[in-house]
């Protein structure tokens, strides 16, 4: 093995995952933060299931890396087709409280 190879260790209660169908992306002059929320149909509130900050430099390392993956997917797949609704996408707009 090299000797900086880089050695990621996975916990099995993190290994399990959150859902999140809704991501809201915020910023500041020197982080991002990703909220990740679970809503559900008929319910008009929903939590914060997992916040990730992370550098903008990092922010942008993540962007291009889900790009190159999307488009891995689609090659394998298909179009990943977005329903469109009021200019919002899927979700209609919504309030954010802290």
């Amino acid at each position: 093995m090299k000797e900086n190879q880089l050695q990621i260790e996975l916990k099995e209660d993190i290994a399990e995952g959150t859902y999140a169908n809704l991501a809201i992306i915020a910023h500041s002059t020197s982080e991002f933060f990703f909220d990740f929320v679970r809503m559900m149909p008929g319910v008009n509130k929903a939590k914060v299931k997992s916040r990730v900050v992370m550098t903008p430099e990092h922010a942008k390392r993540l962007a291009m890396a889900l790009q190159d993956n999307l488009m891995r997917y689609e090659a394998q797949f298909g179009e990943i087709r977005l329903p469109e609704r009021n200019g919002y996408g899927a979700v209609p707009p919504f309030k954010v409280e802290a």
